[in-house]
């Protein structure tokens, strides 16, 4: 089985529009949001339109324009970003009914359904408590990582006086 990692780029996108927004560029365009996921703007902005949908970011055309986040990011919750892309549960049960004659069978679904509730009530707290602007300040606080350079933002570059 593999994870689903579409909340890890909806949550890596956020991120770095409030970067942007943090260092001057309130608007980045999916192609900018793209280099920093190493992905191709296309599937960027097919996560941003959920996202949209979901009243997290905007759009805007013309020059200068591109994405934006429409609230604070300390507003915006990873649960908000999970509910967003399809706030999928962590576990299924079985697609079919399993074989009521045996022991296993009748009962694994009723000791699952609890534990799975469980499970998924602990993994929404905690999505619930951390924000879009607590996780960039995590990411920003992680010793030795490179520097932003602002054309990474499309930002122009200052050259110094002579």
């Amino acid at each position: 089985m593999s994870a689903n990692s579409k909340l890890t780029t909806a949550v890596h996108a956020l991120c770095w529009l409030e970067l942007g927004r943090r260092r001057g560029a309130p608007w980045l365009t999916s192609e900018r949001i793209a280099a920093s996921l190493a992905s191709h703007p296309v599937a960027v902005r097919r996560c941003l339109g959920q996202l949209r949908n979901a009243g997290l970011v905007q759009a805007a055309r013309g020059p200068g324009s591109g994405w934006s986040l429409t609230r604070p990011a300390d507003q915006i919750t990873v649960l908000d970003v999970h509910q967003a892309i399809g706030g999928e549960e962590l576990f299924a049960l079985h697609p079919h009914e399993p074989n009521p004659e045996c022991p296993v069978g009748f009962g694994i679904r009723p000791v699952l359904r609890d534990v799975y509730q469980h499970l998924q009530e602990r993994v929404t707290a905690e999505l619930s408590r951390k924000t879009i602007a607590a996780l960039l300040d995590d990411i920003l606080a992680v010793p030795d990582s490179p520097q932003l350079s602002p054309l990474a933002l499309g930002l122009p570059v200052s050259t110094p006086p002579k």
